[in-house]
């Protein structure tokens, strides 16, 4: 029997609680295998054979916190000096007669009397079906997960492993991205059959974020989503781009068909943003917002794209397709319930960046009659959040390089930007209005309509660089009250 070793904080008190009959099983031991460390920072997932669910539970709970939630899957949440894990049966699946697709369909049965092997036989994939013994390190592969390890191939464990749970058809192509695996033939096949219109908006939401956050080049992943059929079942707005041509010269990246398409575009895009947020250390909802805008960014186009003879030539273009874009991508976040994350006002930022995608640029085409306005207007729109747009501004001009991802720093149309926003000393803090409701009411303006009216009028001439402090604009405000009292 083959042996590795797994460590993790507690390992001594599971194998003295169960002894030989606990195993560490799943991704702890597919990234033990592939990367030589196990990511024990994560939750670890532990089976205990031979035992019935309320026999584990009992030994459980003298020494922690259980919680059977999830006992309907036979899994505990154990919780010990600070650490939780799921603490497992050994269980089969069976999917309920005339029932759907949904993992809500499926019947558990577990006991003592299922095997190791039967459970195993029932997980995704084959990387995924090795259990690890905690007490000798004994390897239990029945399904060759070692062997699709060392060949870095996605391989179903059993040929029902999609008619079991629909949502593994996304999350092969998860794994493709995140670990760089190729997935096996036959799994192209299975996807084509599978329908996926049953699954929950937030499994395919949690599926879409995670290929998105965790992938060193999301492209794999959403590229596999395009040969699994993921994309014209769940994402058709995405599924449009690959039939939607761009203008090869402005547009040189081209498809692996050759084809100069708005999809082959946007995985050079989202790639690049996955190594812009990477390189500034975004957090996780601002590098969310920065890749979903990446993937939604051109989703206008195959409703504006056409041909028209300019500079000599006839050209593909694709007026307005920003704004376009914007109202067409709402309903992808309102259908996959994506709002808020952690506060941040994710749905409203990814709009706004996919709306003014291309507002730095075009200030930059413009820069020679750009003031203090213009750039003002810009963070003001973005609510602070304008280093998300710039640098989606820099990763959809740069997919068009002949080394796309092979750059060290932001080019001199992000560094003009930032260079402007210093000179005028533009920020989120500034960009706040100086004067507000209580100065007028100081001055004897009622409140209600008319404050409201002169407020906006005022902050426009904030905006405007009119005046830099509150007692500027305030001086502001009565000079121009004095001249219209005198012209009466």
């Amino acid at each position: 029997m083959k042996r590795l070793a797994i460590d993790f904080p507690q390992k001594d008190f599971f194998v003295s609680t169960f002894g030989p009959d606990v195993y560490v099983v799943g991704g702890t031991v597919r990234d033990r295998v592939l990367y030589g460390r196990a990511a024990v920072d994560r939750d670890v997932d532990l089976l205990v054979t031979g035992m019935g669910y309320d026999e584990i539970e009992a030994r459980l709970r003298r020494h922690g916190k259980t919680d059977t939630v999830g006992k309907s899957f036979a899994v505990i949440k154990f919780t010990r000096q600070g650490r939780t894990f799921d603490i497992a049966v050994p269980r089969r699946d069976r999917r309920k007669e005339g029932e759907g697709r949904g993992h809500r369909d499926i019947e558990v049965q577990w006991g003592p009397e299922v095997t190791l092997e039967e459970d195993l036989g029932r997980r995704d994939f084959t990387c995924n079906s090795i259990a690890v013994r905690l007490a000798d390190g004994g390897v239990v592969d029945p399904h060759r997960g070692l062997q699709a390890i060392a060949a870095r191939r996605v391989v179903m464990t059993s040929p029902d492993s999609f008619s079991d749970d629909p949502l593994r058809v996304l999350r092969a192509a998860r794994f493709a991205s995140s670990h760089a695996f190729s997935v096996e033939k036959a799994i192209y096949a299975k996807a084509r059959k599978v329908p996926l219109a049953g699954l929950s908006a937030e499994r395919v939401a949690d599926e879409l974020v995670r290929l998105l956050l965790e992938s060193p080049r999301p492209s794999l992943g959403l590229q596999e989503y395009f040969r699994l059929t993921v994309l014209g079942q769940l994402f058709p707005e995405l599924a449009a781009l690959a039939l939607t041509i761009q203008d090869a010269y402005f547009h040189p990246e081209r498809d692996e068909q050759g084809h100069h398409s708005v999809w082959a575009h946007t995985l050079i895009t989202v790639d690049i943003a996955a190594k812009l947020a990477r390189a500034e250390e975004l957090d996780e909802p601002r590098a969310l917002a920065l890749l979903l805008a990446a993937l939604l960014h051109d989703v206008g186009k195959p409703h504006t794209t056409s041909w028209e003879f300019k500079r000599g030539r006839m050209t593909v273009t694709s007026a307005f397709h920003d704004s376009r874009g914007a109202r067409l991508a709402e309903p992808v976040l309102e259908r996959l319930r994506i709002d808020h994350r952690g506060g941040f006002p994710l749905r409203r930022v990814v709009l706004r960046l996919i709306q003014q995608h291309h507002r730095i640029f075009e200030l930059y085409r413009n820069r020679g009659e750009i003031t203090f306005k213009a750039v003002a207007r810009a963070v003001k729109d973005m609510d602070g959040e304008d280093r998300l747009l710039l640098l989606l501004d820099f990763a959809d001009r740069r997919s068009r390089a002949a080394r796309p991802l092979a750059f060290r720093k932001l080019d001199a149309i992000a560094l003009w930007f930032q260079a402007r926003k210093e000179e005028y000393r533009i920020s989120q803090e500034t960009m706040k209005p100086l004067v507000l409701g209580r100065d007028l009411l100081a001055l004897g303006v009622p409140a209600g309509r008319q404050m409201g009216v002169q407020l906006k009028k005022l902050y426009d001439l904030q905006l405007e660089g009119a005046f830099r402090t509150r007692e500027q604009g305030l001086a502001l405000f009565r000079a121009g009250r004095a001249k219209k009292e005198a012209g009466k």
